[in-house]
């Protein structure tokens, strides 16, 4: 059994020079998709409702002490290189796919962002622990917990998007870790809720699952 505290988003206004940044961001990916299959063929012709403005509906949730961040599996730069260009925040980014890499090397550099790129598994990176971590389908919560624990601060927390399985993924995370919980309806997808994960522990080191 746990408890969960449900929020809504606060609104996000950027400015016109990182609106433009993004829309050259967008077509970057528009651009290296045919190589290397960074977003679904499908999802070309939605690119700015369901991946850019889907990432960065999670801007607002970034706190302004945090010195930098943490993004697991970042495969095309969602959300981190969105979240990067919006917040002006340092982003350490994490992907195995040498293509991948490559790609968000390139956007790092021609966005000017301050980002570090890993091309590394998640398991075998070690980090300056972050105080946010984000990932965007990516795995499970009961795979993706236990991989990016290490990279969290103590007093830190997750940004994980999640679709319509994030109930059960939570209940089944629910066996292994403890942890408070808020949860944001999505703006871009009526299905999705954006998950905040605070006091992450193994099961059975202090409270259990709990409101905020």
């Amino acid at each position: 059994m746990f408890h969960v505290k449900h929020s809504t988003l606060p609104p996000v206004n950027v400015s016109r020079e990182t609106e433009a940044k993004l829309r050259d961001f967008a077509a970057l990916v528009q651009k290296w998709n045919p190589t290397i299959n960074l977003v679904s063929r499908s999802d070309l012709d939605q690119l700015w409702q369901r991946h850019i403005l889907d990432s960065l509906q999670l801007a607002p949730l970034i706190p302004n002490t945090a010195s930098h961040l943490t993004d697991i599996g970042s495969g095309g730069g969602f959300p981190a290189i969105v979240l990067a260009i919006a917040t002006q925040r340092s982003f350490h980014l994490v992907e195995s796919d040498a293509r991948k890499c490559a790609f968000l090397r390139e956007a790092a550099r021609t966005l000017g962002l301050s980002a570090t790129i890993h091309c590394a598994r998640i398991e075998q990176i070690i980090l300056p622990p972050a105080p946010v971590v984000t990932a965007r389908a990516l795995a499970p919560l009961s795979r993706l917990i236990p991989q990016a624990a290490h990279l969290l601060a103590p007093d830190g927390y997750f940004l994980f998007p999640k679709g319509r399985n994030a109930e059960s993924e939570l209940t089944e995370a629910s066996r292994e870790w403890q942890m408070k919980i808020e949860r944001f309806a999505s703006n871009t997808d009526q299905a999705a809720t954006i998950l905040k994960l605070s006091e992450v522990r193994p099961a059975g080191k202090g409270r259990d699952f709990q409101e905020d």
